[in-house]
C-alpha cells in the first residue's frame, strides 16, 4: 500500500483505524463492494474509523483531494440503489458502535450510527423498552437503517423511521461535524434534517450519531394469519382498516409467500397485536368472526412460533435467495394492493411479496427480466405508487432505471444535494448523479 492516497490517509488516521486495500480485504467486503460499484478502475481503500474525530479527518482529506466515498455500516445494504462510479474510499462505521445515552424515563436513546439494532434492542430490553424498527437485515446498523429508510410491518402502529428519529449528528462533506434535532420527544427548533436524511442513502452527509424515541416493551403478543380468495381478503382488510381495531402490524401476503409457509396456495393477511391479553383476545375473536362469515381460514400464532412466522415472512420477501434474484420496494394505494397481488406478472412470475395493508408500502422478491419489472412499475404508478429496485444483478441494474421516479421534485433534490455536497463525493450516483 504505497499509493499517494494511502500515504495521505495514514497521516490523519489514528493507530486503531484499520486501513485495507480492497484486494487485501476479506471475501465479504470484496463481494459487497464489487456488487456496489460499476467498475473498479483504480485501488479502493476500505477504512473502519472508531471515532467521530477520525472520521471527520478522513472526510476532510477526501474533500481536499476530491476522493469519492462509499459509506456503509455492516454493508448489508451496500448493493441497494444505483451503482457507484469511480470510488476511491469505502468507509464503514461498524466500529463506531457505542451507546451514548439512554434516558429511560424520557423514553429516548442515543447511540452511534455503527451500533447494530439487535445490540441496541438488547440494552433497551433490560429496561423493558424497545425501538419499533424491523429492517430487512437482522445485522443492520442504526445508520444504515436511517440512510435507507428501511423498516417493515411495525409501521402500522409506530410509523416509519422518520417518525421515530428525534435527532442526529453527521459529518458534512467538508469533514465538519453538524447536528440537528435533540434528545427530547417534543423538539420543534431548527430545520428538520432528520426527515431529509432518512432515505437519502448517505448522499447528504455521513450519519454519526442518532437519537430515537423508544416504547415500553409489551409482553403479550399474538398473530392471526388469514388465507382466502382475493375478494375475501380485500373485504376483510378494508373492514379492519375502517374499524376501531388496533393491530401493531397488518400485511398482505402473495400466494408465493403462503406457499413457502406450507399453507394453502391463496392470498394471505397477517395481523399482529401487542397489548394487554384481554384486548388481544377481544380483537382476535372479532376478526375471526368476520373471517368465518367470509369463509376465510384463520390460524393463531404465539410465542416462538409467532416470532418464527414473522422472521420467515421477512426473509422470503427481503433476502435474495439466488444470485439472479431481484428485490424491490413498492408503494401502491392500499385499496389497489390486493389487485396487485393478482397481476399476471406476480402469479406467473412466482413473486414473493409482502405489502403493508394500511400504507401500501412493501417489498417483493422475484427472478425475472427488466420487462416484467417495468410492467409492474407501470401498474404501481397508475395506482399512485412506485417500484424501486433495491438489489439485483449488475447487468439488470445497468438496463433499468432502478428508481423509476416520475415526479417533479428532482430539481429540488439536486439543489439540496449541491448545497450539502457540492463536489459530489458522498455516495456518488447512488441516489442522484
Amino acid at each position: 500500500m504505497t499509493t499517494e492516497i494511502a500515504t495521505k490517509l495514514k497521516s490523519v488516521i489514528d493507530p486503531n483505524t484499520k486501513l485495507v486495500e480492497l484486494n487485501d480485504a476479506d471475501v465479504y467486503w470484496q463481494s459487497k463492494i464489487y456488487q456496489a460499484v460499476a467498475k473498479v478502475n483504480a485501488p479502493i481503500y476500505l477504512l473502519f474509523p472508531q471515532t467521530r474525530d477520525t472520521l471527520a479527518r478522513i472526510v476532510a482529506q477526501a474533500s481536499q483531494h476530491q476522493w469519492r466515498i462509499l459509506i456503509c455500516g455492516n454493508g448489508s445494504k451496500l448493493n441497494w440503489s444505483k451503482l457507484s462510479q469511480d470510488i476511491q474510499l469505502v468507509i464503514s462505521l461498524q466500529k463506531c458502535d457505542r451507546l451514548i445515552e439512554h434516558a429511560v424515563g424520557d423514553l429516548t436513546v442515543t447511540a452511534e450510527a455503527g451500533m447494530k439494532l439487535t445490540d441496541l434492542q438488547a440494552v433497551l430490553r433490560s429496561h423493558n423498552q424497545f425501538l419499533p424498527l424491523d429492517p430487512s437485515h437482522a445485522d443492520a446498523t442504526l445508520g444504515g437503517i436511517v440512510a435507507t429508510g428501511d423498516t417493515g410491518s411495525w409501521r402500522q402502529r409506530y410509523g416509519g423511521v422518520r417518525d421515530l428519529l428525534l435527532g442526529l449528528s453527521f459529518a458534512r462533506a467538508d469533514g465538519a461535524i453538524a447536528k440537528a434535532g435533540g434528545r427530547v420527544v417534543k423538539n420543534v427548533a431548527g430545520y428538520d434534517l432528520m426527515k431529509l436524511f432518512t432515505g437519502a442513502y448517505g448522499t447528504l452527509g455521513i450519519i454519526t450519531q442518532l437519537t430515537f424515541r423508544t416504547y415500553p416493551l409489551i409482553a403479550t403478543s399474538q398473530t392471526l394469519l388469514l388465507t382466502g380468495k382475493a375478494n375475501q381478503i380485500a373485504e376483510i382488510a378494508q373492514t379492519i382498516r375502517n374499524s376501531g381495531l388496533t393491530p401493531v402490524a397488518m400485511d398482505l401476503l402473495s400466494t408465493s409467500v403462503i406457499n413457502q409457509l406450507d399453507l394453502n396456495p391463496e392470498i394471505g393477511l397477517i395481523i399482529r397485536w401487542q397489548t394487554i391479553a384481554e384486548s388481544i383476545k377481544q380483537q382476535s375473536e372479532q376478526v375471526q368472526a368476520i373471517a368465518k362469515q367470509l369463509n376465510i381460514t384463520t390460524k393463531n400464532y404465539q410465542d416462538q412460533a409467532e416470532a418464527d412466522l414473522w422472521q420467515r415472512c421477512a426473509a422470503i420477501t427481503s433476502i435474495p435467495k439466488s444470485d439472479t434474484a431481484v428485490t424491490c420496494k413498492i408503494g401502491i394505494a392500499p385499496s389497489a394492493a390486493v389487485n396487485f397481488l393478482q397481476l399476471k406478472e406476480v402469479i406467473e412470475g412466482n413473486v414473493a411479496m409482502r405489502v403493508h395493508a394500511s400504507s401500501g408500502i412493501g417489498q417483493l422478491q422475484l427472478d425475472t427480466d427488466a420487462q416484467t419489472i417495468l410492467a409492474m412499475r407501470s401498474h404501481c404508478q397508475r395506482n399512485h405508487g412506485f417500484l424501486t429496485v433495491l438489489d439485483a444483478p449488475k447487468a439488470l441494474k445497468q438496463k433499468v432505471d432502478i428508481w423509476g421516479y416520475s415526479g417533479n421534485a428532482l430539481k429540488t433534490m439536486q439543489v439540496i444535494k449541491n448545497q450539502f455536497d457540492p463536489q459530489n463525493i458522498l455516495n456518488p450516483n447512488r441516489f442522484l448523479v
